[in-house]
């Protein structure tokens, strides 16, 4: 049977992942949900540097990287980021030439995390959903699984979490209790396909949403530019990925203390 030390001879900062899981159980539980969804993701990385569509590849390379940070895949992590940012860029001849060497160390985590998982798995023992809740909600809109899955493992037995992968689908999901009180705090992701997080902020703007729906942003994203530009927003704070329990707590008691 693998242990954690499996992990850590395959370069996994695992003592870091550990800050923010804050055991080996959730950590478990929570890496079974980037395995289901690597293929997908990298799948979806393939299309859009064949179609040479370097916004779509910005944002799931975007995402990848967010994930390994949160499982201490260090490397990938790096150059996923290098790929966000060149991507962001329109530097094509920058990705075209490292894409390979990107997708080689992706490979080389899933079969990491499949050969580590594989021993694990039926010890892992997933909470099933509670249909039934108190009338409050936290909305996550993140187009990573495994932010969507950790925010609501922390708080399901006390909100009714609903989760949007896009701008799209959160927008939906605000559009659907405009007219009631029940949306206590919205965790916001800027970087998403289909409709980005900008878009849904200037939405509630242009229907005065904020002091409804307090939003507090959740991203990756670090630069200046766009940390400016979201803070001309009446959001709560902006919270960086990675995260752990305490900040997301502490961040979500100030948005429901906020709302009216």
């Amino acid at each position: 049977m693998k242990s954690i030390d499996f992990l850590k001879q395959n370069g996994v900062d695992l003592n870091k992942s550990l800050e923010i899981f804050g055991d080996i159980e959730t950590y478990n539980e929570t890496i079974c949900e980037f395995k289901n969804a690597i293929d997908d993701k990298l799948e979806k990385i393939e299309d859009y540097y064949n179609d040479e569509d370097m916004v779509n590849y910005a944002i799931y390379v975007h995402s990848l990287k967010s994930d390994c940070k949160y499982f201490g895949f260090v490397k990938l992590a790096e150059m996923a980021y290098e790929h966000e940012m060149k991507s962001k860029e329109n530097d094509i001849d920058y990705v075209k030439k490292h894409y390979q060497e990107l997708m080689s160390e992706a490979s080389k985590v899933r079969g990491i995390v499949h050969e580590y998982l594989d021993d694990h798995e039926e010890n892992v023992i997933i909470s099933p959903d509670v249909i039934e809740k108190e009338e409050n909600i936290i909305l996550v809109a993140d187009d990573s699984e495994v932010i969507r899955i950790f925010v609501k493992k922390i708080f399901d037995e006390s909100y009714n979490i609903e989760v949007a992968k896009d701008g799209q689908e959160a927008l939906n999901i605000i559009k659907d209790h405009e007219s009631d009180d029940r949306v206590k705090a919205i965790l916001l992701d800027l970087n998403m396909p289909v409709v980005d997080g900008f878009e849904v902020l200037e939405y509630m703007k242009e229907h005065d949403l904020f002091k409804k729906m307090p939003v507090t942003i959740v991203s990756g994203d670090s630069s200046s530019e766009a940390i400016n530009k979201a803070f001309t927003y009446d959001i709560v704070d902006m919270l960086t990925k990675p995260f752990g329990e305490k900040k997301i707590k502490e961040m979500v008691e100030r948005m429901i203390m906020k709302a009216k």
